[in-house]
């Protein structure tokens, strides 16, 4: 086939030609990465440590499904309905609930970012890695931080939090319900009362509890709730669930100085959350593909009912506690109405190295389960029964394992 040129194709040629040649004049420093040159592939485990747990067979599916803009409708009606799956496992009518483009730790700081103020007097409950961190960024905001410090394995009572608030007079109590790194429940019922009887607000951290134990947030008086996608909902870690009651929206919404951050400030997420009554504006690009599956997770909990998953996650835990004590092995947190049923924490047995029985454990099983994390550091092994892993399955097969481990793992060094 005979082909034409024209002047302006010519002249086009010679333009692309000319930038490549531009382009080329500099030689590629880094060579194309030997182990990208084919497709992923990971190993199969059982996660049973405290999290990310085993991502259920339908949010995979649901993470399948072709990308759409985070500004179609479609896209506005899968948050409207994330929004209402967050309200009925908070079980909270609150309006200002969304979720949040980023883990746990980002809707701490969407909480305390919008909360607190420099000069703020913030109590900060402190029984393990979480409070530690809650006081952490409290400080870098310029908050007036008092801590009410237990040691690993320990809780706040009523009368220890009414003491605390009588005597720094706190705008905002955090306290973590869960916390993973010691395995202890913070009981709630009472302390939302208490805590608006000195003006201030509550706090609650139930990433490692939430789906797993109660939570009424409106009725125990929380003011500020969250949570993450990656335990017990059995979803990909990077999103977060977050509540704020009206006294808490109040209080944002009064702030005399703007929050530190632009990405966590609550205002714009409730307008791209639908939460304020206004047409929805570009703010950032949310992660797509995990809200599909965080919706998908919390179709998974609506389906199987709140009450339903609390009962199978309490009967699976004392289920594990028994067959960890029939080992020999000493449970951490010695009052049975404080464990956590979501993760369980086990002394790390005398003569034993933590390390050496947790790389048995996978090395041999392909199953995690971890050591402790902040101050229970070297003190404890943690066992996560998460959503879907919390089965009977689940815990015969890590007592097998961990059988296994304490016969063939050295002893005695020390």
């Amino acid at each position: 086939m005979l082909r034409v040129l024209t002047s302006s194709s010519v002249f086009l040629g010679l333009q692309v030609a000319g930038w490549v040649r531009t382009m080329a004049s500099h030689q590629l420093l880094v060579a194309p990465p030997e182990a990208l040159h084919g497709p992923l592939s990971v190993r199969s485990w059982l996660l049973l440590g405290p999290g990310p747990s085993n991502v259920a067979p339908r949010v995979l599916e649901a993470g399948r499904l072709q990308m759409i803009s985070h500004l179609h409708k479609e896209m506005y009606q899968i948050m409207d309905e994330i929004k209402q799956g967050i309200q009925y496992m908070f079980q909270t009518r609150n309006s200002l609930t969304l979720a949040v483009s980023g883990s746990g730790h980002a809707a701490l700081e969407a909480a305390l970012f919008n909360l607190l103020e420099p000069g703020d007097a913030y109590l900060v409950g402190v029984n393990g890695i979480w409070g530690q961190r809650a006081a952490e960024i409290g400080e870098r905001i310029g908050a007036r931080v008092h801590q009410m410090i237990k040691d690993p394995g320990g809780c706040f009572t009523l009368q220890e939090v009414e003491e605390g608030l009588a005597q720094h007079r706190p705008v905002l109590l955090f306290l973590t319900q869960g916390e993973s790194s010691s395995g202890v429940l913070q009981p709630l019922d009472g302390y939302g009362e208490l805590c608006h009887r000195y003006q201030c607000l509550l706090l609650v951290d139930s990433v490692a509890s939430l789906g797993g134990v109660p939570i009424h947030m409106d009725r125990q008086g929380i003011d500020v709730l969250y949570s993450g996608s990656q335990k017990v909902l059995n979803a990909p870690p990077g999103t977060s669930l977050i509540s704020f009651s009206d006294k808490a929206k109040s209080k944002i919404y009064a702030r005399k100085t703007r929050p530190f951050s632009f990405y966590l400030d609550v205002k714009w997420l409730a307008n791209i959350w639908g939460c304020d009554g206004a047409p929805r504006t570009y703010h950032h690009t949310p992660p797509v593909v995990s809200l599909y599956c965080l919706r998908e997770a919390l179709a998974l909990m609506v389906e199987e009912g709140l009450e339903s998953s609390w009962k199978r996650h309490r009967e699976t835990a004392l289920y594990l506690q028994g067959r960890l004590q029939a080992l020999g092995l000493q449970l951490f947190v010695k009052d049975p109405e404080l464990r956590l049923p979501t993760i369980t924490t086990v002394a790390v047995p005398a003569g034993y190295d933590w390390r050496d029985i947790v790389s048995y454990v996978m090395d041999h099983f392909a199953i995690e389960i971890t050591g402790g994390l902040g101050p229970s550091t070297g003190k404890v092994l943690r066992i996560g029964l998460l959503g879907c892993n919390a089965t009977r399955e689940n815990v015969d097969r890590v007592i097998h394992a961990l059988q296994e481990a304490l016969q063939h793992c050295p002893k005695g060094k020390l």
